[in-house]
Order: structure tokens, then C-alpha cells, then sequence
């Protein structure tokens, strides 16, 4: 049984313990990046791949016969053409909530960072701007406490939830956003989008990227939100257009949005969001999942799914 893993530098593998992925009955070749070009040649007599970012297409698929397993490094499955290897009969497999305390922390980190100022009261204390001051503090830049406040949560997985159980401990109302077309079992207090987002001070993404999620958070929805709400999307990039984002925090119609993806990764063509002209923004290179116990929780989860295939079962299958 040959593997091959695409990407294994986005792992960070360098602090995490891989013993368990390579003692599996499988003869693996690592790469540590894997660009397009290179994809259909490195897979094309592999019996297993490991991908996290490495796309995998409809002509790729077609080129690989003996490819029997795709494992998503990853929860989301957007980067395999998921009809494309049911036709191939080719099994695919994610990991799922491995990361959730990383990334429940980062959305925190986001929200206070915005709606404390975290960022401007600390440029301004050791720029000069605090040691001119006449009084012993800095009110240059607006303080809004989290209790009793609104926030408005797209997706009802483990990560909305697990952000939800801080949002409580904070005092604040939680609301769940019941997307078009939907059906929904829970007993969760849900609003359809448009009703949400004019009652919420924080609206924060946790749904996956689909083509009925790119594009959610557009200039109509934008306009519907407080001037002093605040945007975090620690999803994926393509739920919100970038550039309706960009000109409502210019605008002033939102306060602010923390953002841990975006449309293009790496931007190595640059984005319309990179630009210190845009106020109250905060961006971090998709960092949200990075904990080196979410990370070696994920490699648990591939060693999993893989065991279970090679005994004829399915574990985490998508497709």
C-alpha cells in the first residue's frame, strides 16, 4: 500500500509526533509542498494521499487509478472534487472538531482585541502618544463591554457552539442565523439571516464554504448590521466579499472585523483587505487552528481514518 502525503509542511510538522501516521502498514513519501503541476505525478500510483491545501480536480482523480483513499488534513472538504471521486470510487475522509478549542480561543481573541481597542491602546502607549498626555489615561478610542450584548452566530457545529458557551460566560444573548433553504432539527433560538444581523453587536462565521455560503456576508448584509457591530470570520474566506468589507469599515458602517482567512491563501497577488488604509481590521494568516494540540489531534484523526480503511470500515467519510 504506497501513500503520499502533499503537504506536509502545512502541518507544522517540525513540534508534532508523527510515529503513529508512519508505523501504519503503509510505504509513505512525503512532500513538503506540493504545487499543481506536481500533483498528478506524485499521486499517480498511490494507494492512500494526504492533502490539507493541495487541490485535487475531476482530471487529477483521472490520472490516479490505483488511488483508493483521499484524508483531508483538514474539516472542510472544498479542495477534492468530491462527485468527481465518487465516480472514481475513490473513498474521502476529513478530520472534525480536532481544532475547536484553538479556534474557539482565536475568535475570542479576535472580539476583545476589537472591542477593547487592543491594538490602538497599545501603539498608542509606546508611540509617545500616552507619555503626552495631561491625564493618566488614554479615551481616545471607544470601550464597549461584551454583557448584555448580541451575538450572532452562522453555523451550529461544534465551533459555533463552543464559542457560544464563552459568549455566556460573558453575559451576552446568543442567536443562531437560519440560512435560506435550511432545514434545522434543533431546538437552537435561530432568526433568518436578515433578522440577525440588525440585532447583533458581534456576527461571527463558523459555517463551511459552500456555493450557498460564498458570498454571505455582501454589501446588503453589511448595510443591515450596527455601525458599532463587529465581523469575524474564522471560516472561510469566501463567505464574505472582500471588498464590500473593505469599503463598510471605511465607511464607518461597521466598528470593525477580525479575520483569520481570506479568499486567496497565501495572498501572493495581494487582497483588497491588506491595506493599512482600512481602519479597525485585524487580520491573521489562518492561525485559528494552530495549536500544537489541535494539530497533533489531527494527525490522531488521519491515523484513525486510515486504520479504519485499511479494516474495510469507514470513519469521517464524506463521500
Amino acid at each position: 500500500m504506497r501513500g503520499v502525503i502533499l503537504d506536509c509542511d502545512s502541518l507544522g510538522s517540525d513540534d508534532l509526533d508523527l510515529s503513529a501516521l508512519y508505523d501504519l502498514p503503509v510505504q509513505w513519501t512525503v512532500y513538503g509542498d506540493s504545487g499543481p503541476h506536481l500533483v498528478v505525478e506524485r499521486i499517480a500510483d498511490a494507494d492512500i494521499v494526504l492533502t490539507n491545501k493541495t487541490p485535487i480536480d475531476a482530471s487529477i482523480l483521472g490520472q490516479a487509478p490505483q488511488l483508493k483513499l483521499i484524508s483531508l488534513c483538514a474539516t472542510g472538504t472544498n479542495m477534492v472534487d468530491l462527485p468527481a471521486a465518487r465516480a472514481h470510487s475513490v473513498t474521502v475522509c476529513n478530520a472534525v472538531n480536532y481544532g475547536t478549542a484553538s479556534v474557539v480561543q482565536h475568535v475570542w481573541s479576535l472580539i476583545l482585541a476589537l472591542t477593547t481597542q487592543l491594538l490602538p491602546y497599545s501603539r498608542t502607549a509606546v508611540d509617545g502618544t500616552w507619555a503626552e498626555s495631561k491625564l493618566f489615561c488614554l479615551l481616545d478610542h471607544p470601550v464597549r463591554e461584551l454583557e448584555g450584548k448580541t451575538l450572532g452566530i452562522i453555523g451550529a457545529g461544534d465551533l459555533g457552539k463552543g464559542v457560544t458557551k464563552i459568549a455566556q460566560a460573558f453575559g451576552m444573548e446568543v442567536i443562531f442565523a437560519a440560512l435560506p433553504n435550511r432545514q434545522y432539527s434543533d431546538d437552537l433560538p435561530r432568526l433568518p439571516l436578515q433578522e440577525l444581523l440588525p440585532l447583533a453587536d458581534v456576527v461571527s462565521l463558523h459555517c463551511p464554504l459552500t456555493e450557498q455560503t460564498r458570498g454571505l456576508i455582501a454589501r446588503p448584509e453589511l448595510a443591515l448590521m450596527k455601525n458599532t457591530a463587529v465581523l469575524i470570520n474564522t471560516a472561510r474566506g469566501g463567505i464574505i466579499d472582500e471588498s464590500a468589507v473593505r469599503q463598510a469599515l471605511i465607511d464607518g458602517e461597521i466598528a470593525g472585523a477580525g479575520l483569520d482567512v481570506l479568499s486567496a491563501e497565501p495572498p501572493v497577488n495581494g487582497n483588497v483587505l491588506i491595506d493599512p488604509a482600512v481602519p479597525n481590521l485585524i487580520i491573521t494568516p489562518h492561525t485559528a487552528w494552530a495549536a500544537a494540540e489541535a494539530r497533533q489531534r489531527l494527525v490522531g484523526q488521519m491515523v484513525g481514518n486510515i486504520s479504519a480503511f485499511l479494516d474495510g470500515k469507514a470513519l469521517r467519510q464524506v463521500n
